[in-house]
């Protein structure tokens, strides 16, 4: 039985991946130890896991931040040119502290220090990714959060048009992830590729932590790649009560939620959302996060809003559900089987809903559209053409079937074996 340590930084749709696999683990008989942001000490602890906080912390209380965050044109940068790189050498302390008696490492897509630690540490170290966006397949290649229109007419012409967006994207990126390389010099390690594309998967072997109904693997995905499905961890947020009761005095209503980034960022979300299902005469659900100014004015009877719900719990009992395209929120929406409108603000939701869309169980709508008559077309659709909830319930039975959680954590012990034997 091993030591594991399992990095992660970000939202909750970062960390609950961590935690359903922290889990499976402990159910195998391992000692997982989670590395994360400090702000999630009290939950991590509180699920009964080993806990280590590693630098930088996130603040969800930090509405002038996560709109920075949001931003569809320079939201990615925000978050690794100015919150990760500069904080590499405190992560790299902090997860060196965490790995004392580890016998494996495993990181998250933006864990910089995690590699070079295990590297240094001649520690065996498996790489994981949350959504396909990590891959940057040229064959399959995502759309963009800056470019989404433009990246899904290129993608259609082939890979010689993805080659070249590429460059361009490496081009820009580089000067981003310059530090990091800095520091494996000054730690003594030889050169590596860069740490947000070649540089993030380990040798030993890579974790695709989502179902295949949103990717399947291609010829450029890097060796020992295995799609487990979604890890889903549903324990930490508990019902309200009032919701209960509002599921159990009518028909299912409509979902509307943020995510715990976006929602901080939500803009005219939920006013125009109330109209929308005034116009449609449906009930609705509002998740408004911790945010006042998120929570609507005199709310009809036929809506209510809390600050959370558990998904697993929450979306089954609605007639749609409208998000964010967070992977984690994808997951569990897909897992729901009911018809989904995507509303992507940047990083990779809005390849989750591309490819959420290319399923036939959901439809898109960017921010600057989501107004209270194109929502209510764009729901009416969803709900009225029964092709919609057809294979919503289809992909539905895919995606619980998959056990992620179970599976990533099997897969680790296997990876784990085979590095110590090869």
């Amino acid at each position: 039985m091993a030591r594991i340590v399992l990095t992660s930084w970000g939202s909750y749709g970062d960390l609950f991946p961590t935690l359903a696999l922290a889990a499976s683990l402990k159910a195998l008989g391992h000692t997982p130890v989670v590395a994360s942001c400090p702000y999630y000490r009290e939950l991590v602890e509180g699920e009964g896991f080993a806990f280590h906080g590693v630098r930088p912390d996130v603040d969800p209380g930090r509405t002038d931040i996560i709109e920075r965050v949001m931003d569809p044109n320079r939201g990615s940068e925000v978050v690794i040119k100015e919150l990760l790189v500069p904080a590499v050498r405190d992560a790299y302390a902090d997860l060196e502290q965490a790995a004392e008696g580890a016998d494996v490492i495993v990181s998250h897509p933006v864990t910089f220090a995690a590699p070079m630690l295990a590297e240094r540490l001649r520690l065996p170290w498996i790489s994981t990714t949350l959504a396909p966006l990590s891959f940057f397949s040229v064959t399959d290649f995502p759309v963009l959060p800056n470019l989404p229109g433009l990246t899904q007419q290129l993608r259609r012409l082939g890979p010689w048009t993805s080659r070249v967006l590429m460059r361009v994207a490496r081009r820009m990126t580089g000067p981003w992830t310059a530090p990091v390389t800095s520091f494996r010099a000054e730690l003594g390690l030889p050169p590596a590729a860069d740490p947000l594309y070649e540089g993030q998967f380990s040798p030993y072997g890579t974790l695709a932590l989502f179902s295949r109904v949103l990717a399947e693997p291609q010829p450029d995905w890097p060796v020992r790649t295995q799609i487990t499905g979604f890890p889903f961890f549903n324990r930490a947020i508990p019902m309200p009560d009032e919701l209960s009761r509002f599921l159990d005095a009518g028909e299912p209503p409509i979902a509307f939620t943020l995510g715990t980034s976006a929602v901080g960022a939500a803009g005219g979300f939920y006013e125009e959302s109330v109209k929308a299902v005034i116009a449609l005469g449906r009930r609705a659900v509002l998740l408004v996060g911790l945010n006042a100014e998120n929570r609507p004015r005199d709310l009809p009877a036929s809506v209510i809003a809390v600050e959370a719900a558990p998904h697993d719990a929450l979306f089954p009992r609605s007639a749609a559900v409208v998000h964010q395209g967070g992977i984690g929120t994808t997951g569990q929406a897909l897992r729901a089987g009911r018809p989904t409108l995507i509303v992507p603000h940047a990083h990779d939701q809005p390849d989750n809903a591309f490819r959420t869309a290319r399923t036939g169980c959901a439809r898109v709508c960017y921010p600057r559209q989501y107004k209270a008559a194109r929502v209510a077309a764009e729901l009416r659709t969803l709900l009225e053409q029964p092709s919609y909830a057809d294979r919503a319930n289809a992909i539905a039975r895919i995606v619980q079937s998959e056990g992620g959680a179970d599976a990533a954590a099997q897969a680790i012990g296997k990876l784990l074996y085979v590095g110590r034997t090869s």
